[in-house]
């Protein structure tokens, strides 16, 4: 396949990762607002509780959690302040490869063993800190996804270099 095909492959490929890296952070911000949206549509008393009870029960037990924090100790937001921010200058490392995707095939390296320890953090640290396993499996899964187009890219970045 033609070089400036692949190139254009892998940029279309890496600005959608970008992407989705950034809009992930971003939803870090407003965390609150967005629990109380969760708690509204899927948390306890809704059609959730009847169709799967453990995650409304997680959603609503999430939601008290987050509004029962004191305006004096919003400190603790800070933390999803710091979220945001990793994505976002994870986000900004995928530039490198965006321009040069040969030199820089070692970012996409990178954050294709991002994806893969997303598993072992999720499972390790959410079993630490109580987090019901089907959640786990949900943050698993954003090392999966993240993982397909990064390979795809890599693959793509090999073929050209």
């Amino acid at each position: 396949m033609d070089s400036q095909v692949l190139k254009r492959r892998v940029r279309y490929i890496l600005c959608f990762f970008i992407f989705g890296l950034v809009i992930s952070g971003l939803t870090a911000f407003p965390i609150r607002w967005e629990i109380g949206v969760l708690q509204r549509f899927i948390g306890e008393g809704t059609f959730m509780e009847k169709v799967y009870p453990p995650m409304a029960h997680w959603i609503s037990f999430v939601h008290r959690g987050l509004t029962d924090i004191p305006k004096d100790s919003s400190f603790i937001y800070y933390g999803m302040d710091w979220l945001a921010f990793g994505h976002i200058v994870i986000a900004i490392a995928f530039i490198g490869p965006l321009r040069d995707p040969v030199k820089n095939i070692w970012v996409v390296e990178f954050g294709m063993i991002a994806c893969v320890l997303v598993i072992p953090v999720a499972l390790i640290a959410g079993r630490i800190r109580g987090i019901p396993f089907f959640w786990q499996l949900i943050d698993c899964s954003f090392g999966i996804v993240g993982i397909i187009p990064l390979w795809i890219c890599r693959r793509y970045i090999k073929q050209m270099g």
